[in-house]
């Protein structure tokens, strides 16, 4: 069973002056703890100063002694269930995956259970918590209907370096998704900003006033007879429901789509029930190496299905 681990600093007179909230992210880097954590643990009483508490922002003095105990992270207030998805990389800081289409990633009001989160709490035995709790750290989501690469975070640090570089655009994303249409350019950019419909509150749309910057890159990789089009994706942003926002706006929506892709029946037949939207190609530093990593998510096999429909190609068990 793990156990609550105490530590003891003496502040000298090489480290006095500072603010006991940095002292401390000096004293226990080899801990790999995070300075809101450090903070989170000052405010709940697991930090004193010769016995006393004292505020993060309170400037240590040489003679101090600054004792810390690390709480064991409390249990997950979720129980892990097996949900299926497709382990492509994982490590002691993160778990890089490939999630199903049909599998919500967090919890919530519809979802209480089967998530990706709950997948990760059976799968992952070595989850070191995050903010003090057992549970896996979300970076990002794809939508319930979207397959693809994901990066989730182990540890508190991981997850706050994860989410730097999400902030600061330095993650690498590309996406594959089968268009309605065939677009008269071979390539181009959507550069509109994205944000809440002003009457329907589930859904995203290009507002010019009081959306979000959202910028989407788009090439197409083959056209089909059939009146439809495989487009590669790169974001810069990442927006809620950029992609089938920006393709929607360009007059060629995701095909299967049923929130933006309208009444279109050209997805009638291909055997597929679900937005035709998959994230391939996922590229960040990692946490705590900051080694470039980059990972690969093969199509999910619908829509390699769908495709080899619109090729002409016979599966197994099918007729074309």
């Amino acid at each position: 069973m793990a156990l609550a681990r105490r530590f003891s600093f003496p502040v000298d007179s090489a480290t006095a002056g500072q603010r006991l909230d940095r002292f401390l992210a000096e004293a226990l880097a080899q801990e790999e703890i995070t300075r809101s954590r450090l903070k989170g643990l000052i405010r709940e009483g697991n930090v004193v100063v010769d016995g006393a508490s004292r505020k993060a922002g309170y400037v240590v003095r040489s003679g101090d002694e600054v004792t810390v105990i690390l709480p064991v992270p409390k249990e997950s207030v979720l129980a892990g269930q097996e949900v299926p998805f497709l382990i492509l990389y994982e490590d002691d800081a993160i778990v890089v995956l490939s999630k199903p289409p049909g599998v919500v990633v967090h919890p919530a009001c519809g979802h209480a259970d089967g998530t990706l989160v709950h997948g990760l709490l059976h799968r992952c035995g070595d989850l070191a918590g995050i903010g003090g709790e057992l549970r896996p750290g979300i970076v990002h989501r794809l939508d319930k209907d979207t397959s693809g690469c994901m990066v989730v975070a182990k540890s508190d640090l991981a997850h706050h370096r994860l989410v730097a570089q999400f902030k600061d655009k330095e993650i690498s994303k590309i996406y594959h998704a089968l268009l309605i249409g065939v677009p008269v350019q071979s390539a181009g950019t959507v550069d509109l900003p994205i944000g809440r419909h002003p009457v329907h509150r589930k859904k995203m749309a290009v507002r010019q006033g009081g959306g979000r910057g959202a910028v989407t890159h788009w090439q197409v990789i083959e056209r089909f007879a059939a009146g439809l089009s495989l487009v590669q994706v790169r974001l810069e942003t990442g927006r809620t429901h950029q992609i089938r926002v920006h393709m929607a706006a360009l007059g060629h929506p995701v095909a299967g789509d049923p929130v933006y892709g309208g009444k279109n029946k050209t997805t009638t037949g291909l055997g597929i029930s679900r937005q035709c939207l998959h994230s391939s190609r996922l590229g960040f530093r990692h946490p705590l190496t900051g080694s470039p990593m980059e990972f690969t998510a093969p199509l999910w096999p619908d829509i390699e299905a769908v495709l080899a429909k619109l090729r002409g190609v016979a599966i197994e068990g099918d007729s074309v």
